[in-house]
């Protein structure tokens, strides 16, 4: 009878054994949910119908932390295999081909040893995906500026998903989808724009268009998003009229625009400016939708510098930096996919952002603020070069909003008025939008590159200081937040805990914990020794032998 239940018993666990082998059932106990894919994400592997190839180039003699990078990244692509058919190219190229033919460039690591000595070992945080022929890049390593190591490798894990899931989408999608810079009002040119078009043609075909003289109200609707960038003159009525009905069908707009009208030309000349109202003819629609971009400036102690020249000789010019209230470093959200983790944003004559009915169920996000010591400009007024050296204490407001996102049901602003005259449409005015969603930033600085020698720059790179900020990650995440269908896009708002040892208090109490770590686990097994034999001599001891 034992021997049957204990076959039984083996059975069973042999049947349970062969399922959990078999059925892709898996359970994550974890409390970030580290090993577990989004339903965006298991969607779109499923999706794919053909597999997917991957090849990791993390390798070579890694230190601990691009060893858990690595870790990370094979874990995240063992759960995609639970929904695609993924396949381990790593044994099937040669690395350096590939890194040659795709342009990778290595990363220096510099390390110092325990001899006190600096090593340098060069890493390639990449991983190559292909499918149906085709290839894509995959960046691993996230370099944050103002970030330290452990907290760049921590949000490079966090970003895995959506790395990959990015990469798989480029992959797989049949038609590429465009994106709209509209033109016609003073905008910045293409050469002033280049690093943007740059950066959104990697997802999108970039097309420049005007809209004066145009009397189809649906010539938006090919578009996933539209542009309006850095705007100096206002918008006619019918141009309003189609942009508000292109959000009302909708369709996404993200507005970078400036609430304030200067000169930097006379800045530079006569080293100041009047500072007055831009009047766009926009202020009407924002407030429907719900925000105000007001007239104003935002100063803020912590800014860029600029080079003035401090030589009372004009022979001799003595140019140091000075810190430059009106280009305040932005801070960026933690609470949006848009700007999780990316770095300070540039910026320079910023206005500040109110959000107007709050009741209007729109779901609205800062995404951009000043810091805890700023003030505000009010217009009309006068920015001065002579006037470098502000009065601390009258910064004195904290985290101004200049940039807001809004996602719901909008109110158009033509809900009760007649369209233009000239306008063709073959349906009625909309008053109200299906769900959608929008971007207003307060300065029209934040998208613009500047030109050096007639180069174009990266978007956030300032020549004076030599320092890279984050703008070109923040236009672009928005972008792709305003197009995104499939809910990719919130991937990036998937938080790893991140817990680090105390460096010092190892190094110091390094000796105490070899000897706990060498001799607890001894100690134990003898505890548990101990344990068993008398136990034993207990149960046993007093027997005695018929």
């Amino acid at each position: 009878m034992k021997i049957r239940h204990t076959l039984i018993v083996v059975g069973i666990l042999a049947v349970l054994n062969a399922a959990a082998y078999l059925l892709p059932v898996r359970w994550d106990m974890t409390d970030d949910r580290r090993y577990s894919l989004s339903e965006a994400s298991k969607t779109l592997l499923r999706n794919t119908d053909a597999p997917v190839g991957v090849t990791i180039l993390l390798e070579g003699e890694l230190n601990s932390g691009f060893r858990r990078l690595k870790k990370a990244t094979e874990e995240t692509l063992a759960e995609m295999a639970v929904y695609a058919d993924i396949k381990d190219l790593n044994d099937l190229k040669d690395p350096t081909t590939l890194k040659d033919s795709l342009g990778l460039r290595p990363i220096v690591i510099h390390e110092r040893e325990q001899n006190g000595k600096t090593a340098q070992t060069m890493v390639y945080p990449y991983a190559v995906m292909t499918y149906k022929g085709r290839k894509a890049v995959v960046t691993l390593l996230k370099n944050t500026r103002g970030l330290s190591g452990e907290e760049n490798l921590n949000a490079s894990i966090e970003q895995l998903e959506f790395a990959f899931m990015e990469a798989l989408h480029l992959l797989v999608q049949r038609e590429t989808p465009r994106v709209a810079i509209l033109e016609g009002h003073g905008e910045p040119d293409e050469a002033h724009t280049y690093d943007l078009m740059t950066a959104l043609s990697k997802y999108f075909q970039v097309d420049r268009g005007n809209l004066k003289g145009t009397t189809d109200a649906h010539i938006l609707d090919g578009y996933k998003a539209v542009i309006i960038a850095a705007p100096r003159t206002a918008f006619s009525e019918q141009e309003r009229f189609i942009i508000d009905q292109y959000i009302m069908r909708g369709g996404t707009v993200l507005w970078a625009i400036d609430g304030v009208r200067f000169s930097e030309q006379a800045l530079q000349s006569e080293g100041f400016t009047p500072v007055l109202p831009l009047d766009l003819g926009l202020t009407e629609m924002l407030f429907r939708y719900g925000v105000r971009v007001n007239p104003a400036l935002v100063q803020d102690i912590q800014c860029l510098p600029i080079p003035v020249n401090v030589s009372s000789d004009p022979q001799q010019p003595n140019l140091q930096p000075v810190p430059w209230t009106f280009a305040p470093l932005l801070l960026t959200s933690q609470g949006s996919p848009i700007t999780k983790n990316i770095g300070q944003v540039m910026s320079t004559f910023v206005s500040p952002i109110d959000a107007v009915g709050g009741e209007d169920g729109i779901e609205k996000r800062v995404l951009l603020a000043t810091s805890t010591a700023s003030r505000l400009t009010a217009t009309p007024g006068e920015v001065n070069l002579n006037e470098l050296n502000p009065d601390r204490n009258a910064f004195k407001y904290q985290y101004v909003p200049v940039a807001v996102s809004m996602e719901g049901v909008f109110h158009g602003a033509f809900a009760h008025r007649m369209a233009p005259e000239g306008i063709t449409s073959a349906e009625p005015i909309r008053k109200q939008s299906v769900k959608t969603r929008q971007v207003v930033i307060g300065s029209g600085s934040v998208i613009v590159n500047e030109l050096q020698k007639g180069q174009a720059l990266p978007m956030g790179y300032d020549r004076y200081s030599g320092m890279q900020f984050s703008n070109r990650d923040f236009i672009l995440n928005a972008v792709l937040w305003l197009t995104d269908e499939e809910g990719l896009i919130s991937l990036r708002e998937k938080s790893v805990a991140l817990r680090l040892l105390n460096d010092k208090r190892a190094h110091d109490e390094r000796g105490k914990i070899q000897v706990v770590s060498t001799v607890s686990p001894i100690l134990v097994l003898a505890l548990i020794g101990t344990f068993v034999l008398i136990i034993r001599k207990r149960k046993y001891g007093k027997q005695t032998i018929m």
